[in-house]
């Protein structure tokens, strides 16, 4: 889709697709003409409706094509003025397995799983962290899901925070989400863990020591500070011991 994205947003082309689609929609209404017509072209049914709906809404006079309101159509299609051209962009969305509205709930859903599952994780850990929505309450913009209030370490690197990703990393969506998110959360926050709970491909976990660590499950052998003091405690009263031993033997 990215590599065709240029080609089917031209113009010319949107212009011949919603001429077509006006031509065959006449001759058979019933038809899929929209899914069809994607479908040959090889483009996503989803976004080629979105195309057909936005031209559509651009020769109507009730009001200006905002954003919001083709956003809204697409989601619930029965907002749609024209009946014909509603049920043509719902068979679209419903045959799309990669983009539109209904994939982008399942998304969300399959999201927000694994947010509650990492939570789990944590609490049953009992690491204390603050969450995406106490942070925005703090006046955070731009948070990942967990800060952690007491730092960690994970395979030898200090975490302060901990992203969840419900989604497979590979090279794109890693260099994206670096660039969009996890750079900005080590400005602000400092090194991070990522879980990719689908895997990643294994060459992208290369930042290592600049701050970002991957994983694809929870960490197993997370060190914490009061780990730390306890063992530290604990290597002093053997010492302490040791000592003691010696002491009884040279009197």
């Amino acid at each position: 889709m990215k590599k065709t994205h240029i080609r089917h947003h031209a113009p010319e082309a949107i212009e011949s697709y919603y001429n077509r689609y006006l031509n065959d929609v006449k001759e058979n209404p019933g038809a899929p003409v929209l899914l069809d017509m994607a479908n040959e072209v090889d483009f996503s049914p989803a976004l080629m409706a979105r195309l057909i709906l936005e031209r559509f809404l651009q020769d109507r006079e009730e009001g200006p094509n905002t954003r919001p309101v083709l956003i809204s159509m697409l989601r619930d299609t029965s907002l749609i003025p024209d009946p014909v051209l509603a049920d043509q962009v719902h068979q679209c969305i419903i045959n799309d397995y990669c983009n539109g509205p209904m994939v982008d709930c399942i998304k969300h859903s399959i999201g927000y799983e694994h947010e509650v599952l990492l939570r789990q994780k944590l609490t049953e850990r009992d690491l204390p962290f603050l969450d995406e929505r106490q942070l925005r309450l703090k006046g955070y913009d731009k948070t990942p899901d967990f800060i952690l209030e007491v730092p960690v370490a994970v395979d030898g690197h200090v975490i302060h925070w901990i992203e969840s990703k419900a989604s497979f990393g590979d090279e794109s969506s890693h260099q994206m989400n670096l660039q969009d998110q996890f750079w900005s959360y080590w400005n602000r926050f400092g090194p991070g863990l990522v879980i990719y709970w689908y895997g990643f491909i294994e060459e992208l976990d290369c930042n290592r020591e600049r701050g970002i660590l991957l994983k694809d499950e929870f960490p197993s052998d997370i060190v914490t500070l009061r780990g730390c003091m306890s063992q530290e405690d604990e290597q002093g009263h053997n010492t302490l011991e040791r000592n003691n031993d010696k002491s009884q033997e040279t009197v």
